[in-house]
């Protein structure tokens, strides 16, 4: 947690998907770090792809040392919960073979050992060099988790997946949908220039900002998301694949709007950390949508429906950003003595859209001054609201 000195925000990601032999962490980390959908195949073989229920198992194993230690606190009584590695004795007993068993569909149990999902095997890899315990669950013979992080960074499913879903954060679409489905079964849009930038970033020795760089300097982020005559046919949300001829227009996440109102509105400074982070969780809660799969996540749903445009209008955070009590961000913008009343309607439209008013914004923005006969704090009230 923030403020406990050993923090590593990684840490999290495995606590959070521990559960049921942490067929939750072989689901993900295959589909955030290699962008390759397996979830499904811990039952049976992928109907649509080649990926095998063996594999599943396979991966799994990979995790079989790692647990978690729960600590209280007495600072806090939620505790802490700290990642650590421990000896694995298999489920047949024997830590010196540490395998696991799954089910077929028939009911016959099969044995897994750590295999990548490129085929190779930890038996094989330590066999090559003289030593046969490549499959021991003795953390003083090998550490599974760091092997399997050392194959993962090794693997070009890797770089592919991180720039794939770095193009949609930026671009509004990836080069494959899902994005985090990638094979011959779901071929890119863009194939060339996919690799091209996996290749690259890898190169950069993965460094994200070297990545994000690129991406937010190229001529497809630069391009209008005024639709022509030649690109009126490219257009994603139909179902085709995107060809990035034009900047796809798109909705903010609720998370980005929440963050972006505090930007704009200073409706959280006088709040704690803990005190903001439990607000915004309430407030991103009305959005938030569990569902029950393999995954067992949540989506997040923002489609401006007419419960959450009320909320817009009306909710608590709505009503402190626009707050005009002393020392709200409206109080210090109408008591500045150096702005007139023109320059306070400018500033208010910078700080909320990056722009200045249109005309048509400037003269009702004056009509609501007339309107409040001279009382600007309620006037920018209106605007800003």
């Amino acid at each position: 947690r923030p403020g406990e000195g050993d923090l590593r925000g990684a840490a999290t990601f495995w606590p959070e998907k521990r559960a049921e032999t942490a067929m939750r962490a072989t689901a993900v980390t295959a589909q955030v770090f290699l962008g390759t959908a397996v979830q499904c195949t811990q039952c049976h073989n992928h109907p649509f792809n080649e990926w095998k229920q063996n594999q599943f198992w396979e991966l799994n194993a990979f995790f079989r040392q790692t647990d978690i230690e729960r600590v209280e606190s007495d600072s806090n009584r939620r505790g802490i919960a700290r990642v650590v590695d421990r000896d694995f004795a298999g489920e047949g007993g024997d830590p010196s073979k540490a395998e696991i068993y799954y089910e077929l569909r028939n009911g016959k149990l099969k044995v897994a050992y750590p295999v990548f999902v490129d085929g190779t095997s930890l038996a094989v890899k330590y066999a090559d060099k003289g030593e046969d315990f490549g499959d021991s669950g003795y953390l003083a013979n090998v550490n599974r988790r760091q092997e399997l992080a050392q194959m993962v960074v090794a693997s070009p499913l890797f770089s592919q997946a991180i720039v794939n879903r770095m193009w949609s954060h930026f671009m509004g679409y990836g080069f494959t949908k899902p994005i985090d489905d990638i094979g011959p079964h779901n071929a890119p849009s863009h194939p060339e220039l996919m690799d091209k930038l996996a290749q690259s970033f890898k190169d950069s020795s993965y460094a994200l900002r070297e990545l994000q760089r690129w991406i937010v300097l190229s001529d497809a982020y630069a391009l209008d998301s005024r639709m022509t005559r030649q690109n009126d046919k490219d257009d994603p949300s139909l179902g085709t694949k995107p060809m990035f001829s034009h900047f796809y227009l798109r909705q903010m996440q609720a998370e980005q709007l929440y963050e972006s109102l505090l930007t704009a509105t200073g409706a959280a400074d006088a709040l704690t950390y803990d005190q903001r982070e439990e607000a915004k969780q309430r407030w991103l809660a009305q959005f938030n949508t569990a569902f029950g799969n393999d995954e067992n996540g949540e989506a997040t749903t923002f489609n401006g429906s007419i419960p959450q445009v009320l909320m817009m209008m009306n909710g608590e955070l709505i009503r402190r950003a626009t707050s005009v009590d002393s020392g709200s961000f409206l109080a210090r913008v109408a008591g500045d003595s150096k702005l007139n009343n023109a320059e306070k309607i400018n500033y208010l439209y910078m700080a909320a859209l990056a722009r200045q008013p249109e005309r048509d914004e400037i003269a009702l923005s004056n009509q609501l001054l007339a309107v409040r006969k001279g009382d600007v704090p309620a006037a920018l009230q209106d605007i800003w609201w």
